[in-house]
């Protein structure tokens, strides 16, 4: 295809990092606009794995002045800036609100000066605005759920409960097309990003895709960042010699999809016109239970620990959601390449190599001072 100028922000965090690498592999013309946010980058400049192909301008996506520098000349915005983490976005709502919301609508409005300039908009959603996963009743058939009702969470019976009969409900392939019911800050947020610019592309005609990333794991993902990845938080844990600390009872299940996937995805987005004004899933359509994952990484890292299961709930926490990945392979023809048996040992021979700080504990303590974790 034609070499574009491309934009991504949030070029220099763990799945715009790869994507940017991606791109100038193929000869496109790249550039970077990324705030280094501390939490994730830490006190330092920018991080060595920064494509040196692609022009790099630090600043905030709030910033119009930043967002019209990083604009020029741009045919395609990848949109991937945005403040991560379920639990903190739940005391620090302005921070998140502030830097998705506003940061998505300054970015929109600076492209909307530039028609017919930009003619493609790939966002990072998320799975975490479905909340609940898709289920099946016995009884009742095909069930969307809302949040499991905190007696019954007290009562540590953690699987999802069918509201209409009671039975204990089987988790099901989540569609795009199963309701939002986003329970934090941060899903709220992400669920802005992704009808902010699916409304503005389709009433301006600028094609906009949507991309709800299921679990995201890989290499230069935030390891003391103790509200990123479950991945790269167990990791920290076990660098640290600590067991890793498991809500629930640890058989909650997720859909793990390694980094590679993802930029596999927005690729396939940028290439075709197919999944134009769409939202589509990106995962493998595989669960595992988080208990699993914690142990094939103790495996992996030698150490013999099991997990800390606490046997305790965060607020807005979700049982089961795996994605239907129907849509994505007809519409992109996007097929997962790495499985989660082949991404761990990839991912651990980078955490190897790397210093974490393990702040997961103070993290918890924070979010049980606010009632979140009880």
């Amino acid at each position: 295809m034609q070499k574009l100028n491309v934009l991504v922000t949030g070029g220099a965090g763990f799945i715009g990092s790869h994507l940017v690498d991606a791109l100038v592999e193929r000869g496109h013309r790249v550039r970077v606009a990324d705030a280094l946010v501390s939490q994730v980058h830490g006190e330092d400049a920018k991080p060595a794995y920064v494509n040196s192909g692609a022009e790099f301008i630090q600043g905030d996506v709030c910033d119009r002045q930043v967002v019209d520098a990083a604009l020029d000349g741009v045919d395609v915005v990848f949109h991937e800036a945005a403040e991560v983490g379920v639990g903190q976005s739940m005391y620090e709502i302005e921070r998140y609100v502030r830097a998705n919301d506003l940061g998505t609508a300054v970015l929109l409005e600076a492209i909307l000066e530039r028609r017919p300039q930009v003619k493609k908009i790939v966002v990072a959603s998320s799975m975490s605005i479905y909340g609940e996963g898709a289920y099946t009743c016995t009884n009742c058939g095909s069930v969307a759920p809302q949040l499991r009702p905190a007696g019954q969470l007290l009562e540590r019976r953690w699987e999802v409960e069918c509201p209409k009969c009671g039975r204990e409900l089987q988790p099901a392939p989540t569609t795009e097309e199963k309701p939002l019911f986003p329970t934090s800050v941060y899903a709220v947020t992400k669920q802005d990003q992704e009808q902010f610019c699916l409304a503005v592309g389709r009433s301006y005609g600028i094609p906009a895709v949507a991309l709800r990333y299921f679990n995201v794991y890989g290499t230069r993902q935030a390891l003391s960042n103790p509200y990123t990845g479950v991945c790269a938080i167990f990791s920290a844990r076990l660098l640290n010699g600590n067991r890793p600390m498991v809500f629930e009872d640890g058989e909650q299940t997720r859909d793990f999809v390694h980094v590679s996937d993802i930029v596999q995805a927005n690729l396939l987005a940028l290439e075709t016109d197919r999944a134009d004004y769409q939202a589509i899933n990106v995962g493998t359509g595989v669960a595992t239970s988080i208990r699993m994952v914690s142990r094939l990484l103790a495996e992996g890292l030698g150490q013999d620990l099991e997990p800390e299961i606490v046997g305790k709930y965060r607020e807005g926490d979700i049982r089961h959601c795996v994605a239907d990945i129907s849509k994505a392979k007809s519409l992109l023809g996007y097929e997962p390449q790495v499985s989660l048996e082949r991404g761990i040992p990839e991912l651990l021979s980078w955490v190897r190599a790397q210093a974490a700080k393990d702040k997961v504990e103070s993290a918890t303590a924070e979010l049980e001072s606010r009632q979140l974790v009880r």
